[in-house]
């Protein structure tokens, strides 16, 4: 059975015991943390919903609060001299998925 999800402003498609990156999620680490599905395709059935699934529930544990990569951004403007490098480092959650129920 797997389920999408949205969350952070991007979907994801999940399984029972898969591990994903999501952008921050409020939590310490080990507390659990829920979501409501788009799309649940099961053995013989797929539940379609209009915006979620009524009753479906997508758990997750909170395994790592990490970083991600270091984006560079350079700006320059020809024959101005104008120069400027800055960096950034997004926040991520890494989570378990637990559970998918409908």
């Amino acid at each position: 059975m797997y389920a999408v999800i949205e969350t952070g402003g991007k979907q994801y498609r999940v399984s029972e015991g898969d591990l994903i990156e999501v952008e921050k999620v409020d939590g310490e680490k080990g507390s659990i943390v829920s979501f409501g599905a788009l799309m649940v395709a099961g053995d013989s059935d797929i539940r379609i919903g209009r915006p979620l699934v009524e009753g479906a529930v997508v758990r997750g544990e909170i395994v790592d609060h990490p970083r991600g990569p270091k984006v560079t951004v350079f700006k320059m403007k020809r024959r101005k001299g104008f120069r400027k490098k800055t960096g950034h480092r997004q926040n991520l959650t890494c989570l378990r998925i637990k559970e998918i129920s409908i």
